[in-house]
Parts: C-alpha cells; sequence; structure tokens
C-alpha cells in the first residue's frame, strides 16, 4: 500500500465526519499524539479523542498545503478547519503519520499551538 494515499484518503474522510469511518485507517495499537496533550493508544482511546472535535454539532476538515514521504513516514503541512462550540477555528497543523505494512496507520503525531485553538473555540 502507497503510505501518502492512505494518510489522503484519512485527511479526506474527516471531512465526513464519520468516526467509524477514521478508525478504519488504524491499527489496533495505534498511537495518536496530538503534542500539547498526553497521547493515547488504542482504537477506544482515538475514538473518545476523534469525538471531542466531531461530536454532533461540529465540522472538520483538513486542507493539505504541503506533503511529503519517506519510506512508511508522510509528513502533512496542513490548515485544520474545526467548527465546535459554534465557533469556526481556523489552525495551522503539522502531522506527522506512521503507516505500516497493513496499510493501517500506526502511529499518528499532530504539532500545534493548543492556545491558538483555544482563542478562536472559547
Amino acid at each position: 500500500m502507497d503510505p501518502e494515499k492512505i494518510v489522503r484518503e484519512f485527511c479526506d474522510t474527516v471531512r465526513r465526519g464519520d468516526i467509524d469511518a477514521l478508525l478504519v485507517f488504524f491499527a489496533p495499537d495505534a498511537v495518536y499524539h496530538n503534542i500539547p496533550v498526553e497521547p493515547v493508544q488504542g482504537l477506544e482511546a482515538i475514538e473518545s479523542t476523534l469525538q471531542m472535535f466531531l461530536s454532533p454539532g461540529s465540522e472538520a476538515s483538513f486542507e493539505l498545503r504541503s506533503i511529503a514521504t519517506c519510506g512508511n513516514t508522510v509528513l502533512t503541512e496542513r490548515l485544520d478547519v474545526i467548527t465546535m462550540n459554534g465557533k469556526r477555528a481556523e489552525l495551522p497543523v503539522m502531522g506527522a503519520f506512521e503507516v505500516r505494512g497493513d496499510g493501517k496507520i500506526g502511529a499518528w503525531r499532530d504539532y500545534f499551538d493548543m492556545q491558538q485553538l483555544m482563542a478562536q473555540v472559547t
């Protein structure tokens, strides 16, 4: 499987707001780390984290600005557009994805400024 294609498909799927469709991309023991907070591991923990951003009444999209692939690692420069509590936030994000040989995401790390996000949604 092509790691970059998998990550592009994952980013496109975010727009649908379907957490179950997003979880299909992850390995059962995957790690998701929003760098300003503690990492979570496993599908259940990833699901809980995604629910914070994709709860009913919220929207999100990942607009890819740049993408680079080296082996199984895919780096994304994105503008994440999130609507939470009726407020729209635009957040620059640098993301790193590690895609395993079976085509599943084993690790996802996002680097962003939490203060910038909170200033827009609170």
